[in-house]
This record gives structure tokens, sequence and C-alpha cells, in this order.
């Protein structure tokens, strides 16, 4: 479903975030990526969005090399994957159910299907009671739930969580990751990016560790090592 091949992200002045990166994901997988700050979590992230383009390598995902894709084409190519991330990025004058909504309206489908969908979206993540909810009047694990729930109204194959609980109690971080497991049962690949040591050890899924920009260990059954 996603593989780098031989990718690199130079930055200006020759700065390398990644260097030969190297790996492949398959349909269904709940993969971590950890590493400390600066490791280049965030430009994997980045790159698998289009929201940057790495300087050499390849980046297939559905068999598709994403680095290839016009500006034309990536809004098209984002709304086949989902994406959360650290600050929720709500819109603060919409209910929860207008949140979520927004996602489908701009991609221009109807409003019957809207309507069909987006309480449905909403169970699954728990927020079904909260749709007229504006969202100051939402606890922060909520806030993160509704981003969840906008991730998920198209149904994706990928699901992209770029530190989705940093801004969370630990309590509420766990609900959120059972949550996105949750998500991964039901046959949607996770690619989760956190550098909270406790979640990756519970998990215990397969790790990605990266260390200056590169690959240090891929372990199927991994724990925070670094």
């Amino acid at each position: 479903m996603i593989e780098f091949k031989d990718v690199n992200k130079i930055y200006d002045r020759k700065i390398a975030a990644l260097r030969n990166i190297n790996f492949k994901i398959d349909s269904g997988e709940f993969v971590t990526i950890v590493g400390p700050s600066g490791a280049g979590k965030s430009t994997l992230v980045k790159l698998l969005i289009c929201e940057e383009k790495p300087s050499t390598g390849k980046i297939l995902v559905g068999g598709y090399d994403i680095t290839q894709l016009t500006g034309a084409e990536i809004p098209y190519y984002r709304r086949k994957i989902g994406f959360v991330f650290q600050d929720f990025k709500l819109l603060p004058a919409k209910t929860v159910f207008e949140n979520v909504a927004f996602a489908m309206e701009v991609c221009g489908l109807r409003d019957s299907l809207i309507k069909l969908r987006v309480p449905k979206i909403l169970k699954i993540v728990g927020l079904h009671r909260r749709m007229n909810a504006m969202p100051n009047e939402l606890s922060g694990g909520e806030k993160q739930r509704v981003s969840l729930a906008r991730a998920l109204v198209h149904h994706p194959k990928l699901l992209i969580a770029d530190e989705p609980t940093g801004n969370l109690d630990p309590k509420t971080a766990f609900s959120i990751i059972e949550l996105l497991v949750e998500i991964n049962k039901l046959g949607t690949i996770v690619l989760l990016a956190t550098h909270n040591r406790d979640i990756v050890d519970a998990l215990g899924r397969r790790v990605i560790a990266l260390k200056a920009g590169q690959i240090v260990s891929d372990e199927e059954k991994g724990r925070y090592k670094l």
C-alpha cells in the first residue's frame, strides 16, 4: 500500500532531514514512527500528505508515485487519506456536526449523503450525543475525536496521525490511541508519529525508529528504544 524508495529530503544549506529512507507498509497495518525531536518524523508525514516533495526517491501509495502529482492533483489525493494533528484545527464558529460535514461539503458531496454519513462517523468516535456542541464547549479529547471523525468521512485507506496526543493528559491520550486501534481493525492503515514512550510500548505494534533523518530500526512488535 505504501512504499518509500531511496527517499532523501535535503533543505537549504544542505540540511538533510531524511536520508536513504526505505520501507513498506501493507494494507491493514498499524505502524508507529518514533524518534527524538529533529529525527525527521514530521518531514516524513509532510511528504506523505504532499506538503513537501522529496529531493530524491519515490513514494508509492496504492502503487502510484505521489511525488509526481501536480498541484491540481494533490487536493484529490488528500481526500483519499485522513490526517490528524496535535492542534485539532477545528473551525471555531461551527458545531461538531458542521465541522465534520465541512470536510464533505468542500468536495461537493450532496446534502443527503452528508446528513446520513456524519452521524454514523460521530457514533464511531463516541460523539453522536455532542454533534450540536461548539468547539469551545469540548474537552481536548473531544476535540481530537472531532478531528478523527473529520479524517474518516471519506473512508480513507490510510490515516496519518502526527502527535495526536501531544496536548492531552495521559488518560485521554490512551483513549484516543484505543480509538485508532479500533479504526485500524476496520481495515484502515494507521501511521502514528509520536514520541510518547508509554503509548508505543503499550501498543506493541510495528515500530520504525528514526534518528538524525535515518531509519535505525524497524521491528514488527517494537518498543520505544531511543
